[in-house]
């Protein structure tokens, strides 16, 4: 029985018979392995992998000579062939994990007290001590040679829109060990940074930008739109000929990229209406005079600025 719930009962060992083509060999195994079998649902005929090391378990499918794998024409479960050579083997094991996926792990591993009662997990944020136990592990598993980290990518578009809060948590997620490659993308230019009155370029914080590496862009020339509007257009599947391809260049160029992208996604609905599979100038012109762009509408607001509404 569980110790802290007679009505939950929990696996204290495990035997198990593994057989390969070449050997049978019956071993013993404790309550993890147990509780890992039963989790994953391992029965007779199933080819299974088990680490000594960590006493990770996983199952491999279903043996093609079992009983059960005779049995079924059609099953879920995958069926592969019983292994051979020996049951006890060396072999280099790899996992590839995230620091989440061991922050959940370790979190799930110390429990609390639902789980001590009912058996299920509860859900809750992972405290900083958890995170912290994670990060020892990993770094003596780093030393030891036991474990590469590659470092991973957090991308953030519009990161002006991040307060002082945010770039302060930054700042100190840079100086830690295990930080990932940070990709901060912005169009503005000395803006307010959010949530104070000082003015900064980006809107970043001038330690922040101390620690950054900028990478300028610049504006698309008319042959890159026009390959990109080449690819937008294969990649939803949309057949557009050359005459609306050069006008939609032309209106990228003289608008933006992004409204002329816009404008392809309607041309093609246009096109659809004609019960044409093809997209001609004549969509685009269509659309192109239905809709504005920011320059139009700009116009379009001073125009009729006395005629409008004021709130």
């Amino acid at each position: 029985p569980h110790p802290y719930n007679p009505y939950q009962k929990v696996p204290e060992s495990v035997r198990l018979t593994l057989k390969t083509t070449k050997q049978e060999k019956t071993i013993e195994a404790g309550a993890s392995i147990a509780q890992q079998i039963i989790e994953q649902g391992i029965t007779e005929g199933s080819v299974i992998q088990i680490d000594a090391e960590t006493g990770r378990v996983v199952n491999l499918g279903l043996s093609l000579e079992s009983a059960k794998g005779k049995t079924y024409d059609v099953d879920t479960s995958r069926k592969v062939p019983r292994p051979d050579g020996d049951v006890l083997k060396e072999k280099e094991f790899v996992y590839t994990l995230t620091l989440a996926d061991l922050d959940e792990l370790n979190a799930r591993r110390r429990g609390g007290f639902f789980s001590l009662l009912f058996g299920g997990s509860e859900t809750k944020e992972i405290d900083t001590e958890v995170r912290t136990a994670v990060d020892e592990t990993v770094k003596k598993m780093v030393d030891e040679g036991k474990a590469f980290i590659h470092p991973g990518v957090l991308f953030i578009d519009d990161s002006h829109l991040l307060d002082l809060e945010a770039f302060s948590f930054l700042g100190r997620a840079l100086e830690s060990e295990l930080v990932p490659i940070i990709i901060l993308a912005t169009n503005r230019g000395i803006t307010t940074i959010r949530g104070t009155d000082v003015k900064s370029p980006m809107g970043f914080p001038l330690d922040l930008i101390d620690r950054a590496v900028i990478i300028a862009t610049h504006e698309y020339d008319a042959e890159s739109i026009r390959e990109i509007l080449r690819i937008r257009a294969r990649e939803e599947k949309v057949t557009i000929n050359n005459d609306a391809l050069d006008k939609l260049t032309e209106i990228g160029a003289k608008s933006s990229l992004r409204y002329a992208v816009q404008l392809l996604s309607l041309a093609a609905q246009n096109a659809k209406v004609r019960k044409s599979e093809v997209v001609t100038i004549e969509d685009v012109e269509r659309v192109d005079s239905l809709f504005m762009d920011v320059s139009e509408a700009t116009e379009h607001l001073r125009k009729y600025e006395e005629k409008l509404l004021y709130h």
